[in-house]
């Protein structure tokens, strides 16, 4: 009869711990880069949009009203420009930052 994978995993680990063989690297050994952090921030940015856009798809084809009716509620919330302002960076930063950063890599 073979063994459970609780306990190879347990004899690998003890294996390991007697020979001292050290860990394998992690990310916390790098250092951190201008490219690195923009290939993190792509990946972040189109995960980002993926998400919205699924999502808005998703409310426009299960909620009851039609989008002006949404809009027209959200117009009667009477937030600050401010606010406003800050939502619209919100929404446009991942679009422009993704685009931008696609044609930068092929090129």
């Amino acid at each position: 009869m073979g063994t459970t994978a609780k306990e190879e995993m347990t004899r690998f680990w003890e294996k390991n711990t007697k020979s001292n063989r050290p860990l394998s690297p992690h990310i916390t050994i790098y250092k951190w880069s201008l490219p690195m952090a923009m290939s993190i921030t792509h990946r972040g940015t189109g995960v980002a949009l993926s998400l919205g856009v699924s999502l808005f798809g998703l409310a426009a084809l299960l909620l009851p009203e039609q989008f002006p009716h949404y809009l027209a509620m959200v117009k009667s919330l009477s937030l600050g420009p401010a606010l406003i302002y800050s939502a619209k960076f919100a929404l446009a930063f991942p679009f422009s930052y993704h685009t931008w950063n696609g044609v930068r890599h092929l090129v």
